[in-house]
């Protein structure tokens, strides 16, 4: 499943953190925006190590999206932005 990560945090440090974690886990496509191609765990700890990290008492705001697989197939990017994040299919015969 194809996720965008949006996210404004006016903390520098922990700004910078988020985006090291993030980096792990897909490509930055725009200063504060990553998309990232997981599965159910790799979602699920990306989160919680998010939760962690995050202080919503002081602002800090995420929005995560999940685009299903027809949603992916209309990305359009305009500019010199790198390709939509896909993980390659394995098929095992």
């Amino acid at each position: 499943m194809l996720y965008l990560i949006a996210y404004d945090i006016s903390d520098d440090a922990r700004r910078t953190k988020l985006a090291e974690l993030l980096e792990g886990f897909g490509q930055r496509v725009q200063r504060s925006v990553f998309e990232c191609d997981l599965n159910e765990r790799e979602y699920q700890a990306l989160e919680r190590k998010m939760k962690r990290m995050l202080k919503l008492e002081e602002g800090d705001n995420v929005r995560i999206y999940r685009l299903c697989g027809a949603c992916v197939g209309n990305v359009i990017v305009l500019g010199n932005g790198p390709p939509v994040e896909k993980s390659v299919d394995v098929y095992i015969i």
